[in-house]
Parts: C-alpha cells; sequence; structure tokens
C-alpha cells in the first residue's frame, strides 16, 4: 500500500523545521518500511540500512517490555522460517527490490514533495562514521 507510506512521507517532508518523530505500534515493521525509505532516499548505504533495522530487531524484546507488551520477535522468526528466511533475509530482500522511483510515483507523492525529497538526496552527510547510521 504504497499510498500509506506514502502519506508518512509527506507528512514528514512537510514537517516544522526541527526534528520529526515517526513510529507504529511495534516501532519495527511500518516504521522500519518509512526508514528504509528515507534512508534510502537520502543515499545510505545498503549495510547500513539493513543494520539499523537489525538493531531495532535486536531489542525488540526490551522494546515490547518497555512498553508492557508481549514481544512477537519469536513468533515474525518463525514465519520467517517457514518461508525460507530470516528477518534479515526477509528485510534484505525487500531493500534489494526496492525502486525507489516507482515507490515515489506509485505513493502519489506531489510535485512539491518530489522536489525536497530529491534536495535530501545532497543534503545529508551519509558517509560510514562507525555509529551506525
Amino acid at each position: 500500500m504504497p499510498e500509506h507510506a506514502g502519506s508518512a512521507l509527506s507528512a514528514i517532508l512537510n514537517a516544522p523545521p526541527g526534528g520529526v518523530l515517526f513510529h507504529c505500534m511495534g516501532g519495527r515493521d511500518r516504521t522500519g518500511i518509512i526508514a528504509m525509505l528515507l534512508l534510502s532516499a537520502v543515499g545510505v548505504q545498503q549495510e547500513a540500512i539493513v543494520h539499523d533495522y537489525m538493531e531495532t530487531v535486536r531489542v525488540g524484546d526490551l522494546r515490547a517490555a518497555s512498553s508492557n507488551r508481549n514481544s512477537a520477535e519469536a513468533q515474525l522468526n518463525e514465519l520467517c522460517v517457514r518461508y525460507g528466511t530470516t528477518t534479515e533475509g526477509a528485510f534484505r530482500a525487500a531493500l534489494t527490490g526496492l525502486d525507489l522511483d516507482g515507490f515515489i510515483v506509485a505513493a502519489g507523492l506531489s510535485e512539491k514533495d518530489r522536489a525536497v525529497l530529491a534536495s535530501w538526496r545532497g543534503s545529508i552527510d551519509c558517509r560510514p562514521s562507525g555509529r551506525g547510521i
């Protein structure tokens, strides 16, 4: 459903100056997709994007406990295994298959949103720093 992710991107792109917090219930899947799109748009290397996502997975139990919920990491891992992959493998496949320009069109981003997103590509230092992204 690219239109939903596109709406989230548009809200981020049109936010007032300063930081933007985006999240979903679990902080992993919908949030991971939006982060993957944003990081891809600014040219972050794929390995750094995978590392960022897997850090979220690694702290899944802690994240669930801090919000007084049960962790779904074990069930999500079992689902991946049933399909012959892992959480990391499934994310890598999604990232490798990402057609960012095709997504932007399918999401229906406005010309203004496209211009803002394109301008981000040159404004963020995406070099590896040794501190994550």
